[in-house]
């Protein structure tokens, strides 16, 4: 039997599904109610991936937790797509990853790259989204281009 705290997300959006191409809900980086929440909610997940050592351990913790929300609340919901964030081609481990995450994953990886940008990480502070606080800098050219793959895979 579902927890109504686990499809709360999941009814409130219902109505609004019709009017929407794309709904995004961004949950945080841990597997609570709020991510089991958001996975109940959604007919796929995109996962962004650091390139850092300890990423690979969350992506397979985060992997379990959507295959536990397949079977039990959401069985529609797909794994949309891998990409990565904080890319720094600088650091050897940052190719290991893409490279092993690439191999193991195939297809589900997107081919752009999110590269460490300062001024994405300025972006919050001030209160906007990096296509407002600098449209033109190499992170949000980045997110672009992501935004268009994911329309393409549609």
């Amino acid at each position: 039997e579902q927890d109504e705290r686990e499809v709360f997300l999941k009814k409130a959006l219902a109505p609004l599904k019709d009017d929407y191409d794309y709904i995004l809900i961004d949950c945080p980086p841990s597997v609570g109610l709020l991510t089991v929440n958001g996975l109940a909610a959604a007919d796929s997940v995109l996962v962004p991936m650091q390139c850092e050592y300890f990423a690979l351990e969350g992506i397979t913790l985060l992997l379990q937790t959507v295959k536990k929300v397949q079977k039990s609340i959401n069985p529609g919901l797909v794994i949309g797509g891998i990409f990565f964030t904080m890319y720094d081609s600088r650091t050897r481990l940052a190719q290991d990853v893409v490279r092993q995450v690439q191999a193991y994953f195939k297809d589900s990886v997107f081919n752009t790259i999110i590269p460490r940008n300062v001024r994405l990480s300025e972006c919050p502070s001030h209160g906007e989204p990096i296509c407002l606080y600098d449209p033109d800098c190499v992170g949000a050219r980045s997110y672009e281009k992501l935004a268009e793959e994911v329309i393409r895979r549609g």
